[in-house]
């Protein structure tokens, strides 16, 4: 049974895209067959695996104005296990362009559908906005895994993303559930980042993932050389927090595959 789980926050610069990266790596590292999914036009979780645009190669914004197929964009292969679907500049014209389709917010939900149970995870990296390409990536995803920064502005917008996906699971996916909050950039060096975490603690009732990303310039490091993490320091301790984070995400997995 595969799953997907979208990583999304509309606050820009909280380790987003390094958390796809790393967890679909990890994942991969543990036998598992995972498919990244690209979904934001900067194209970081792509090059993060070192894949570059290029002009003749079609990604995931032709799946979305419906000139390829989702298996025809499929990068397979780019490590043991794990498959990548890259993003380009283009994809930012999604929503204009999309703007009269009747179905606009479910287009990745019906090309998905089609090559999914091929994946154990699919994991879907969105941009920092809550915009039609984040919409399409939680009508098509089972969960939403929520990184959130260790700073003071950490709180700013996660209410209005739980209000987000309490909507997209009303009116469209009925399935859709928070997966979990993780926190990410933790210095313990400070209270600042202790306060936080003690704050989203008293104040919500989502699952709090106990995998803390700490503040690593390995990380920080790892995605200009086209790597993730466990490729690129695999003893650093970024490298650790996240597979003890795809742990407890396969852990997750079964026990709601045995309920």
């Amino acid at each position: 049974m595969s799953r997907t789980i979208v990583i999304a926050n509309q606050k820009g610069g909280v380790g987003k895209t390094t958390t796809a990266i790393n967890l679909a790596a990890c994942l991969a590292a543990r036998k598992k067959r995972v498919l990244l999914i690209d979904m934001d036009p900067q194209g970081n979780a792509s090059s993060g695996f070192d894949i570059q645009a290029e002009e003749d190669r079609k990604n995931i914004y032709d799946v979305m104005l419906g000139e390829a197929g989702i298996e025809e964009v499929v990068i397979a292969d780019v490590r043991p296990k794990l498959s990548v679907i890259p993003s380009d500049v283009n994809l930012a014209a999604c929503e204009i362009q999309l703007n009269d389709h009747e179905n606009r917010n479910e287009i990745l939900k019906g090309e998905l559908n089609r090559i999914r149970e091929q994946y154990e995870y699919v994991i879907i990296d969105c941009p920092p906005s809550l915009n039609i390409l984040t919409l399409n990536a939680m009508c098509a995803a089972d969960t939403v895994l929520v990184p959130l920064q260790c700073e003071y502005y950490a709180l700013e917008g996660l209410a209005q993303l739980m209000q987000t996906v309490k909507l997209v699971s009303e009116r469209i996916n009925p399935d859709l559930i928070i997966e979990g909050i993780l926190f990410t950039m933790y210095d313990s060096r400070t209270n600042l980042a202790n306060q936080v975490i003690e704050n989203v603690e008293k104040n919500t009732d989502k699952k709090i993932y106990k995998a803390i990303i700490p503040r690593n310039v390995r990380l920080a490091e790892a995605p200009s050389y086209g790597m993730p993490i466990t490729e690129y320091d695999p003893r650093s301790s970024g490298a650790k927090a996240y597979d003890i984070l795809a742990k407890k995400v396969i852990r997750y997995h079964y026990r709601k595959k045995d309920q």
